[in-house]
């Protein structure tokens, strides 16, 4: 049997890049799926890409070629598989673990800032040039910024094209394409299909009606994530937070769902996610979170999309994690019982920022004077979470005013490309903001995957996972859940 096929194979090396081609070709031979959105391969006679569980033929090892990234895939002119959708894989683990230049721009192209800012927006943001952020990002994944926002960009049009019934024209500038001329080219070059042929193509189910021009009952979407996944404790810390107005938590434990209200950076939305019921079983090759999207404005979907990703973990490597803190002996009874178990992260890094420093009944204080109110309510879900700018006007004083100015004016920022060094030194410096608070606000709005609570003497072996570990002994009831 393949090391590949073992449950206790140290995948942990795929984070160290130190996969050899050989070895990756025995993953595609194995159809381990552990490894899908962590490289692609092409087949050099049929011309197309794939995730490395794709179903069909294992091609022979000398017609293979190995990719980072499905951008690089398509800029080598490979077209994506229609059988396994290389596309819809999760996204790599080491976007939201690195802290280097590519990580951060990794996780800013994925938000969308690209597509809104452009290439020296996202320059800018990182503290480089755009000539210097291309080079690193085309030598590491052998695609610039431009085609890694385009292959985004295919994706969330396939997704539209497949779940809605919006016009082709309108879908097309809703992904974030300047022309239509483009986005008809794009989808060409990506999937060998017109748009009009790419959708007949979505399943029956799937399918949308053409008497719907409208995405009124909302964008259906399956979260992947790779692995186990342990949706309970998830679902139970959202519950404990929920902040009335912004969030609800409803259903019976193991098929509740989750709704909130979100601000995007072109119009707002209301998102439902489900708990899917039963937990998986470690070994298992993944699965997906069933979502629906109530966006005012569609350009925003690939932005609200990966801030859901990012709120409920969903590109974590659960193998990865679970090899490392499996060993320890405290550890290891807690992981063997919740394989899978995630460190959620949050769909919005200021307003977690200031939750994480007022606790809960502030938040909805704050929420019912200062939040804005939605045009159309839906239930419970009211407001809008309101901006710093406001709250740093409304409320000038105190660690509150101090924060929220921070947040208003750059000095402190917590958007998915933030250095979190530089992040938790300017949060420190704020007065009335311990380095408690400076914790958690690392842990869920930067996403670190290796927070330690200040005092807190954790063993180096539980490097680089120790915000999982944490959220191990919580779970289990040996610490504050905070």
């Amino acid at each position: 049997m393949s090391e590949f096929r073992q449950p206790g194979w140290p995948v942990r090396r795929r984070l160290g890049g130190v996969m050899d081609e050989d070895s990756r070709y025995e993953a595609v031979r194995s159809r381990d799926a552990r490894f899908d959105g962590a490289f692609f391969f092409a087949v050099a006679t049929t011309g197309i890409y794939c995730r490395p569980s794709c179903p069909a033929v294992t091609p022979k090892r000398r017609n293979v070629r190995f990719f980072t990234t499905a951008a690089a895939a398509q800029g080598s002119g490979f077209r994506a598989c229609r059988r396994c959708r290389p596309d819809a894989v999760p996204g790599s683990a080491d976007w939201n673990v690195r802290a280097d230049v590519v990580g951060r721009a990794m996780r800013l192209i994925g938000d969308g800032v690209v597509d809104r800012e452009g290439v020296a927006g996202l320059a800018t943001r990182l503290g480089y040039s755009a000539r210097q952020v291309q080079r690193q990002l085309t030598a590491e994944l052998g695609a610039g910024p431009v085609a890694l926002a385009r292959a985004q960009r295919a994706h969330t049009a396939r997704v539209l094209l497949q779940t809605t019934g919006l016009p082709v024209t309108e879908i097309a500038f809703a992904s974030g394409f300047a022309s239509v001329r483009q986005f008809n080219d794009t989808i060409r070059a990506v999937y060998a299909a017109t748009p009009s042929a790419l959708r007949a193509a979505a399943p029956a189910g799937g399918r949308p009606s053409r008497r719907t021009p409208t995405p009124s009952a909302g964008i259906p979407l399956r979260l992947a994530h790779r692995g186990p996944y342990q949706a309970g404790p998830v679902f139970d810390l959202l519950e404990q937070e929920a902040v009335t107005g912004v969030e609800e938590v409803g259903g019976p434990p193991g098929r509740r769902t989750y709704r909130r209200t979100l601000r995007l950076p072109y119009g707002t939305g209301i998102v439902a996610v489900d708990e899917r019921p039963g937990a998986p079983r470690a070994g298992t090759a993944g699965g997906w979170l069933d979502a629906r999207l109530h966006l005012t404005d569609l350009r925003d979907l690939t932005t609200s999309v990966q801030r859901l990703r990012r709120l409920f973990d969903l590109d974590a490597d659960p193998y990865a994690v679970d090899d490392r803190l499996g060993a320890d002996p405290r550890l290891a009874p807690l992981v063997a019982a919740r394989p899978g178990l995630r460190s959620p992260g949050t769909a919005d890094p200021e307003e977690l920022a200031v939750r994480a420093l007022v606790g809960r009944e502030e938040a909805e204080r704050l929420v019912q004077r200062y939040g804005k109110a939605l045009d159309a309510p839906c239930g419970s879900l009211t407001h809008l979470f309101p901006e710093p700018a406001v709250l740093a006007e409304a409320e000038p004083d105190g660690p509150l005013g101090a924060l929220t100015a921070a947040l208003a004016d750059g000095a402190v920022r917590l958007d998915p490309g933030a250095d979190r060094d530089e992040a938790q030194r300017a949060l420190l410096a704020l007065p009335g903001l311990d380095a408690r608070t400076a914790a958690v606000v690392r842990t869920r709005a930067l996403g670190d995957p290796d927070v330690a609570p200040p005092g807190a003497d954790l063993p180096d072996t539980w490097r680089p996972w120790r915000s999982y570990a944490l959220q191990h002994l919580r779970t289990a009831g040996e610490l504050e859940n905070r």
